[in-house]
This record gives structure tokens, C-alpha cells and sequence, in this order.
């Protein structure tokens, strides 16, 4: 077999979060956007400190002679530079850059005499009911610093010259981080911490106040549900339930401090806290600092324009949507057309008189979510709803089990997917009988029935009334219904059409993989487009590069995570690997054959990585319509050729901006597209 070269999985995803710092100091994007993406870049590496980091500190400390230690410094090494690189950008740009926009951000400066009234009035109304002290002297039992929490340390000195210690808890869980002040003209921005600090003689009337120093400890979150836990529904609830409340009790990955905390009083902390296994990072002054994405000032002229989301639907009075589909298959381009007619599909559903099932996958929802409203609607009106819940959606389970507990005493029946295997298929499946004739109705998405995300994140929604497909999809609710941790003998299901992880999903794209291959050498047309979020799974990745040695020219777009190295001699010098980070979270997968011609197209939930293919249930879809598909295809075309959003990575995973003689922002083109296939849609669907 022949050997490949691969990227290191943490070290590409800290390259995509350089692509994110970029984004930050580009010049061309307005000011509080270029704030919002260091709160993107921040929020990004306290997920890696939390989920990745444990993992490389784990192989440290487990084998030195593997090598793959080795990738813990590394990770640490590339991160103390972006670290470097963000206190720069913050200090030497963005915060000049306010001020010449009469805005002054208070960074690590003292307080302006006009302003402190106003400070205490915020400390003593707003503040002061949530902080809590603790003494580390006096080791109070029942303190624990919970897991990207925010605390003050304050050195106090006593009337005798002791020292002691007491840590302060900074309540951004509950509070705005940062306060806007107007005072006489005058436009402030202060943080939470700011306020607390210039308040303490308030609380610690009796000692002089030596040093405060702000502090941050981050910690592993991930869960484990023991394997002796029963399938049953209720068993997997209270053990989750149980592993939530020890999430913020995890081991200490990070103990973040600000520089010039006295080594002695340092010390004491590592101690007190039991930090002493975990990165002693010396930051910046301010940590949390993804809590800048609710900036309090909202300047005109300072944010990207707004693209109002475009209209895609226009029925009749007397139309439904369902009566739509069955004309056609119709798709909606989130967040550039509105989210309307994925609410509709669901509101018509819990009233139409036809409809008598409805079974829908939820993996992500949002917190006041429509969707789930119409869902309980619905068995409120007498109609069978199922519900597949994956209450293991990372930092999502609280309030998946919320929702389930609510649909539940509605009367929808809630299933849970098995403890070892996660369901992030995006799918619904509704069941109507007109005139004793039975037929479907179907929902799959590329990304989560979530009308708040859908307001950020570009995914692709179809609508379709295709029964052959369709009937696959019962089939599949009903093997998800077992709650089975693989499929068996007893559960083959003959997928035609669809791609299911588990069933076929791999073994079709390496087929059509090998298809293009056949083709090549056949002297056939060829070619490869994919587009998706991580690129990791070794079988599908060394296919690639078997097509690519095989002269067939592949082009990826990759988000986040890519471990397919581009451009090698002999393994991948005809593949190209672009990632776009731009207003939009780039989150839809798409797949494109050329098949010497006859192009398929095919789009879904599933990334090409280790979970994907072996731990989960994923649907990817075939688009029948010629239409779709070439509209598809047009949006594809425009982020290949994206020459101002768009980085191109070379074999080092360096991200290298694309050149180009025009100048295409592809989400821009791809939102004028659709604003210019909005009339034409419209029309024919209402015909």
C-alpha cells in the first residue's frame, strides 16, 4: 500500500484559527467586525484548551517515544505566537483606531476621575449581589474555580505589613463584560473587571490593596457515560445530567494569568487550586475575551452592511408549501434567503388535516426554538411525532435535555440515540394520507434545524416530495428507533439513493472516487469539487491522492480542520485546498463528481473525519433537480474563485491569499446570485 504524508489534526485546526486572527487584522474589514473576529478567535481557543488540549497533554505525559508529544509543544508554540500577534493587533491598532472614532476603550489604564460615579452606581446596583471572596489563606472549603470562569486576585497588605491572598469572582456568566459610559460628550468602554477594581476599597475597607491580577483557569470538558449505563431513556438522561454538573470540575488544562503576578502569591494560587498539572499561561490583562462579541457601542458605518435575507417563497393564498413541494424539489440558501418556508414546512405539518406522522432528527436547536414549538403543536393535534435527540451534542446537552422533557409531557415520543453512537443527520420525514393514498414529505439539510444559527451559517435546505428517496428515509427512522449501536444483519437497508454513515456513506465515496479514477484513465473528462467544514479520515483522504496521482484535477474548500497536504510530487500536486472565512460561517458540505459529464451532486450533514464515518449517523443526499444543481454548481464556482475571502493552503499549512485579476468576495457574489434568481424562483413557483 503506498504511504501518504498527512497534517496533523490540532496543528491544522490552529492554522484555521490563524485564519480567523486574519481576518481580525485585515484593514479592510470594518472596526467592529475585525473586534468580533478576535472574539471568534478567543471563543475558538478556549474550545481547543477545553476538548484538544487535554488529549495532547495526555500523550505527553503517557510516551515520549512515539513523537506525538511532540505536537504539544508545537500546538503551544504556534499559540504563544497568534497569542502575540493578538495583544499587538488589540494594542497598536484597534484601539488607536476607536479612539480616532471617539471612542475610548478603557485597556489596562486607569479610570477617568468623570467616570468613576458612574462606575459605582453599575458596581453597587448591577455588580455587587453576584461577587463572592475567597481567601486562599485560610483555604475555605467548598471553593472551586470553575472552569472559564473569571477571577480577581488581590494582594492585601494589613495594618502590620501581612500579606494575604483573596480571590474575587468576576460574574460575566450573569453580567455584561463590558459597560458603555457617555459622560459630557465622551464615549467609554469598560470592562466588568474594571468596574469591580475600582470599587474594592468598598470591599476591603481595612487593608491597603497591593496588586490585582486578573486570572482565568481553563478546563477539560469532556464527558464520559459510564459503559454500564443501560440504553434506557431515562438512565442516559440522569447520567448526562450527572456529567454536566462535573463538566466545570474537569482537570485543569490552562491556569491564565496577567503579567506581574508576584511569583510567591503565583504560587499560592497553583497550590490552592490544584493547577499545578496544568499550562501556566501568562496573558494579557483581560482573559474571556470572546465576551468582546457583545461590544456595547454599535457605531454607525463600523459593521458590514446588511444583506436582508432575500424572500425565496411567494404563495398564493390559497397555495401550501406542501403543494409546492410535490411540484417540485425547492431549496433554501441560508442566511441569504429567509428561514420562512423550514418554519412553514413544520407549522403545516402540525395543522394540515393530511398529515398523521411526523419524525424529525434534532442535534442542535435553538433556545427558544419554532421548530420544537410546532413539533409539540403537532401532538397536541392528535398526530404521531418522533423525535430523535442526541443529547450529546458538545456543549449543546443542557438544552437538548430541556427540550426533550418538554416535547415529552406534549406527547411527542422521544428517542435517544445510543451512548456510543451520535446521530447528526439533519433530516425530517412527514407522513400525510390523502383519499387512502400514503406519501412523504422530506426535509435534509447540510446543517441544524436552528432558525437562530441560520441567521449566520451558510447551509442548504431541500424540500422534497421524491417518494423513492424518501421511503429510504422511513426506513432509516426506523433502524434509529432501535437504538442500535451499529447496524446489523437484520437492518441492512438496500440506500439508493442516499449516503448513510454506518450503511454506505464511505463506501459510495470511495466509489465515486474510484468512477473519476476509471474515467482519467479511460481519457475521459474528469474531477473532483468538494466542499466542507474538516477533512481528517484517512481512507477517504488517500483516495484523494490516488485520484490526484492519477492526473484528475481536485479543488477543496475546507473550513477548519484539513489533513490532506496539497501540492506534494507524486501524492497531491493536482489537488488545491481553499478556505474562506468571511461575514458568513462557512458551514455546508457539498460534493461534485464531473462523471465525464453527467455531473452528481450530492450534499449533506457529513464531514470526512474519524467521527463522522465511524461514530455517527449522517445522511448525505443526491439533487435530482437540474436546476438546483446548476445552482449549486454557480455557488460552488464562486467561492472557487474568491480572490478577497479566500486562502489557499500550501504544504506547510500556511494560509497564502489568493490572487486574482478581479476581485471576487464570494459571499458577497453569492448573495447578488440569489437576489438575482429570487424573481425568476418566485415566479415559477407560483405558477
Amino acid at each position: 500500500m503506498t504511504e501518504y504524508t498527512f497534517f496533523n489534526r490540532d496543528l491544522s485546526w490552529l492554522s484555521f484559527n490563524e485564519r480567523v486572527l486574519m481576518e481580525a487584522e485585515n484593514e479592510q474589514v470594518p472596526l467592529l467586525e475585525r473586534i468580533r473576529f478576535l472574539s471568534i478567535y478567543s471563543s475558538n481557543l478556549d474550545e481547543f484548551y477545553r476538548v484538544r488540549m487535554p488529549v495532547l497533554m495526555a500523550i505527553d505525559n503517557f510516551d515520549d517515544s512515539t513523537g506525538l508529544n511532540n505536537n504539544y509543544y508545537k500546538a503551544q508554540f504556534l499559540i504563544n505566537q497568534q497569542q502575540q500577534r493578538f495583544g499587538h493587533l488589540l494594542a497598536n491598532q484597534l484601539l488607536p483606531a476607536l479612539k480616532a472614532k471617539d471612542i475610548h476603550w478603557l485597556y489596562n489604564e486607569p479610570v477617568p476621575e468623570s467616570i468613576t460615579d458612574e462606575l459605582s452606581r453599575i458596581f453597587f446596583n448591577k455588580v455587587l449581589a453576584y461577587i463572592r471572596l475567597f481567601s486562599v489563606a485560610k483555604d475555605e472549603d467548598g471553593f472551586f474555580a470553575e472552569n472559564n470562569r473569571l477571577y480577581q486576585a488581590v494582594i492585601l497588605s494589613d495594618a502590620a505589613g501581612i500579606e494575604r491572598l483573596e480571590l474575587i469572582t468576576i460574574p460575566s456568566d450573569v453580567l455584561p463584560r463590558l459597560y458603555a459610559v457617555n459622560k459630557q460628550g465622551e464615549k467609554y468602554v469598560v470592562f466588568l473587571d474594571d468596574v469591580i477594581r475600582n470599587n474594592l476599597n468598598y470591599l476591603f475597607p481595612a487593608e491597603e490593596i497591593k496588586g490585582v491580577f486578573n486570572i482565568k483557569i481553563t478546563r477539560n470538558a469532556e464527558m464520559n457515560i459510564k459503559e454500564e449505563i443501560e440504553d434506557l431513556d431515562e438512565d442516559i438522561t440522569i447520567a448526562l445530567e450527572k456529567e454536566l454538573k462535573k463538566r466545570d470540575l474537569g482537570t485543569a488544562t490552562r491556569f491564565l494569568c496577567q503579567p506581574g503576578i508576584p511569583l510567591r502569591h503565583l504560587y499560592k494560587i497553583i497550590y490552592a487550586l490544584n493547577l499545578a498539572n496544568s499550562s501556566v499561561v501568562e496573558g494579557g490583562y483581560y482573559h474571556n475575551m470572546k465576551d468582546l462579541s457583545n461590544f456595547p457601542l454599535q457605531e454607525t458605518g463600523l459593521n458590514y452592511p446588511k444583506w436582508p435575507a432575500l424572500p425565496n417563497l411567494l404563495l398564493k393564498k390559497e397555495d401550501t408549501l406542501f403543494e409546492q413541494i410535490f411540484k417540485r424539489d425547492l431549496m433554501v440558501h441560508v442566511p441569504y434567503q429567509n428561514y420562512d418556508p423550514i418554519l412553514r414546512f413544520f407549522n403545516e405539518a402540525a395543522n394540515d388535516s393530511f398529515t398523521e406522522e411526523i419524525y424529525v432528527t434534532l442535534y442542535r436547536v435553538a433556545d427558544n426554538s419554532r421548530i420544537v414549538n410546532a413539533l409539540m403543536t403537532a401532538a397536541k393535534n392528535g398526530k404521531k411525532v418522533a423525535v430523535m435527540v442526541e443529547l450529546k451534542a458538545r456543549f449543546d446537552e443542557a438544552n437538548n435535555i430541556k427540550w426533550a422533557s418538554r416535547m415529552k409531557a406534549a406527547g411527542v415520543k422521544i428517542i435517544y440515540s445510543n451512548k456510543e453512537l451520535k446521530v447528526h443527520a439533519k433530516v425530517a420525514l412527514v407522513k400525510r394520507t390523502v383519499r387512502n393514498q400514503s406519501h412523504y414529505l422530506g426535509l435534509l439539510a447540510t446543517g441544524n434545524l436552528n432558525e437562530s444559527t441560520a441567521r449566520f451559517y451558510t447551509d442548504h435546505i431541500l424540500l422534497t416530495a421524491n417518494q423513492a428517496m424518501l421511503e429510504e428515509l422511513k426506513q432509516l427512522f426506523g433502524f434509529l428507533s432501535k437504538k442500535k449501536k451499529k447496524p446489523q444483519l437484520e437492518d441492512a437497508i438496500n440506500f439508493e439513493h442516499l449516503l448513510v454513515a454506518q450503511f454506505n456513506l464511505q463506501q459510495r465515496f470511495l466509489a465515486l472516487i474510484d468512477r473519476e479514477i476509471s474515467n482519467a484513465k479511460k481519457g475521459l473528462s474528469s474531477g473532483i469539487v468538494i466542499k466542507m467544514n474538516n477533512l481528517e479520515e484517512r481512507v477517504l483522504i488517500s483516495k484523494l491522492y490516488e485520484a490526484s496521482s492519477a492526473g484528475i484535477k481536485i479543488q477543496l474548500i475546507v473550513r477548519s480542520v484539513c489533513c490532506l497536504i496539497p501540492g506534494i510530487e507524486g501524492q497531491s500536486e493536482n489537488i488545491t485546498v481553499k478556505r474562506i472565512v468571511d461575514k458568513y460561517l462557512e458551514h455546508g458540505r457539498i460534493f461534485l463528481f464531473h462523471n465525464n459529464g453527467e455531473k452528481e451532486l450530492y450534499m449533506g450533514s457529513a464531514d470526512w473525519m474519524n467521527r463522522n464515518i465511524y461514530g455517527r449517523i449522517e445522511v448525505c443526499f443526491p439533487i435530482y433537480d437540474q436546476e438546483l444543481k446548476i445552482r449549486l454548481i454557480e455557488i460552488l464556482n464562486l467561492q472557487l474563485n474568491d480572490t478577497v475571502q479566500a486562502v489557499e493552503l500550501n504544504n506547510e499549512l500556511q494560509n497564502n491569499y489568493c490572487a486574482g485579476e478581479h476581485k471576487i468576495r464570494s459571499q458577497q457574489a453569492i448573495y447578488s446570485f440569489l437576489e438575482e434568481t429570487t424573481a425568476h424562483t418566485i415566479e415559477h413557483n407560483a405558477s
